[in-house]
């Protein structure tokens, strides 16, 4: 007799997993005072539905207090705080107007969904505006007109202001602690050398590098090189990249490195953290062979960059291209929205969801209507992830935050209570934001309760329409938003790995090319390490859908992993050559990035997995036979078992 087997699917289990993530102690303190702090001047000044805007304000401030770097944090909570002053403005203007209420929201959410592929300043921002379009548009505003968006922003600059309070003591601190955890996770990568833990350990120092590049070169598009602090820190930035480069070679060695060379970068990253010039004493061992000597080599240089005090930024590279102007890169966003088929469609998709919300709330009566919209907003954003996967943690997160809220709105007065109840709420939502979606949505529901009871006076009388709000907004967003797009039911990132592909075509022609400068060649190495991580992020957002989606994606992750391994197998090549071994021959190259771009086309056009040819040979004891071997694998993953 066959058992009926209880095991969960595998993308319930990956939907359910809570992310281990570190706690954000200060933007936990932060969260508590601006949100609870206006309550309290409201109820002081006997204006305490003022002080719950103000609070709303302040909640999409603590959402967006995210960075580290200070300058960061201007950007990612002040400018979000400007579009959602307009939204609520917007709203407010068309509050109560039946069907001319419906259209701007409806225009607002198509705007919104095609800022939101700018980047993830734009994306907040984006998010601000419709959700305070629809909080304008579906509750009535107390004041005048301009009081509710004052209101608001206020309570959104009272987080920024505190999140800049130790600016002046720190300033330069984010940036040197991102560079030197890099440093950490370089220093892990060297120890995993040979073993198991290696692959891990190089998607690690691939994000770290990603994260540190992006807030030193953000920081650097203001000054164009100009600050002393800064080029120092790109410099030490570029210089660990030779030991990243080294890395693989020895990897593939087989044999571990001796610890004195991971306890070496260590200690480099503790010169970094410190901002110490000055001798660095280096006990490294002998180098033997080609790999150990590029290892040696890299260290050395890693040691004497990050030992000097002064750099001239003349002679600095930056590996992912110095950033431009900030009016050329705001021209170039615009044209690419206005002309991107990608931004046109989640525009869409987002206008017809809400415009779907919104039209029915205005036909059938609905209590606190705005949620049904409000829920849509939050997940159907294209760029937050998969549509199916923040529908169900939306729904059960709700179901979660409603449990406290149930407590709170039944068992404590309002009043001075609400204060104390807030301080001890709001510091959940920048606790468990970085575990998972339906961990904020529990964090977030019980604060967004409360503050529209202050507003309403309707007790528990919230909780229920709350709730089928959430599942009416869930449930467009899963029919109009996911089920009748016919991207939903393909593999959406099948595109983009074939382009991978045929980037790692180029790469491997490029590094053993006498044309290619070696800036282009690390320009160009960073830039496919890069997309490959978001290639990876993507696929493991697909890996969270039901079948069919989330089965494609689990047969085609292998051929993710044997990527990146081909990645690396030609660095190492790349490494090897340059500290004395034999470079390949051109017709060595040219059979590789054939196989190569053979398997890019296949890629791209194919749904299933499909038959290829794995007969790679070449030169016994070539650089490129580790290379080879990889892209047999890879092409051996691609055919059907």
């Amino acid at each position: 007799m066959s058992r009926i087997g209880l095991t969960p699917p595998d993308w319930l289990v990956r939907n359910l997993q809570a992310q281990q993530a570190p706690v954000n102690r200060a933007a936990v303190a932060r969260a508590a005072v601006a949100m609870s702090l206006p309550l309290a001047v409201g109820l002081a000044v006997d204006q305490v539905a003022y002080g719950a805007l103000a609070s709303m304000g302040a909640l999409s401030g603590v959402i967006g207090d995210t960075a580290d770097a200070y300058r960061m944090r201007i950007l990612n909570i002040a400018i979000p705080q400007l579009f959602g002053a307009v939204g609520v403005t917007l709203g407010s203007l068309v509050y109560g107007q039946g069907w001319l209420a419906v259209w701007v929201v409806t225009a607002v959410a198509l705007v919104s969904g095609m800022i939101s592929t700018i980047g993830a300043v734009a994306s907040v921002s984006g998010l601000l505006l419709l959700l305070n379009s629809v909080v304008g548009a579906g509750l009535p505003m107390p004041g005048d007109w301009w009081t509710a968006p004052l209101l608001m922003t206020g309570g959104g600059l009272l987080v920024l202001l505190l999140a800049l309070l130790a600016w002046p003591l720190r300033s330069g601190v984010p940036e040197r602690a991102a560079v030197a955890a890099t440093y950490r996770t370089v220093a892990d990568l060297m120890a995993a050398c040979g073993r198991a833990e290696y692959d891990e350990a190089r998607h690690a120092v691939t994000q770290s590098l990603n994260q540190s590049y992006d807030l030193v070169l953000a920081r650097r598009a203001r000054h164009h090189g100009r600050s002393p602090e800064l080029t120092r820190l790109l410099a030490q930035l570029n210089a660990i990249t030779p030991v990243v480069e080294a890395a693989p070679a020895a990897h593939l060695s087989g044999r571990p490195l001796a610890p004195e060379i991971p306890e070496t970068v260590r200690h480099l990253a503790r010169a970094v953290e410190t901002g110490y010039t000055g001798p660095i004493g280096l006990k490294l061992p002998v180098p033997v062979s080609e790999t150990s000597r590029a290892v040696d080599h890299a260290l050395r240089h890693a040691a004497e960059v990050v030992a000097v005090p002064d750099v001239d930024p003349r002679g600095i590279d930056d590996r992912l291209g110095r950033p431009a102007a900030l009016g050329v890169r705001a021209a170039r966003a615009a044209r690419n929205v206005a002309l991107s088929a990608a931004s046109w469609r989640y525009g869409l998709r987002l206008a017809l969801c809400i415009g779907l919300a919104q039209a029915l709330v205005s036909i059938v009566p609905v209590p606190r209507s705005y949620w049904v919209a409000l829920t849509i907003t939050f997940v159907l954003k294209p760029d937050f992830g998969s549509v199916f996967s923040r529908a169900l943690l939306r729904a059960l997160g709700t179901v979660a935050g409603l449990v406290v809220a149930a407590a709170v709105l039944s068992q404590v007065p309002r009043g001075g209570w609400d204060v104390l109840v807030m301080l001890l709420l709001a510091p959940l939502i920048p606790a468990l934001t970085p575990r998972g979606y339906g961990y904020q949505t529990a964090a977030i529901t019980p604060v967004i309760l409360l503050l529209s009871d202050i507003l309403n006076h309707q007790g528990t009388a919230l909780l229920l329409p709350r709730l089928l709000d959430s599942l009416m907004g869930c449930g467009i967003a899963l029919v109009a938003g996911y089920l009748l797009w016919p991207e939903s039911w393909h593999t959406r990132v099948g595109d983009r790995l074939a382009d991978a592909v045929a980037d790692t075509a180029a790469y491997v022609e490029g590094a053993f090319g006498s044309g290619v400068e070696p800036a282009a060649r690390a320009r160009m190495r960073r830039r496919l390490y890069r997309d490959l991580s978001v290639i990876r992020t993507e696929f493991q957002r697909a890996l969270t859908e039901p079948p069919p989606m989330g089965r494609r994606a689990a047969a085609w992750w292998p051929l993710v992993v044997a990527v990146e391994r081909i990645v690396d197998a030609t660095t190492a090549a790349r490494v090897r050559v340059r500290h004395g071994a034999q470079p390949p021959s051109s017709a060595e190259v040219a059979q590789v990035t054939l196989q190569l771009r053979e398997l890019a086309d296949g890629v791209r056009e194919a749904e299933t997995l499909y038959e290829v040819r794995t007969d790679l040979t070449g030169p016994a004891g070539s650089v490129l036979e580790p290379v080879r071997q990889e892209v047999a694998a890879a092409r051996a993953i691609t055919s059907p078992r």
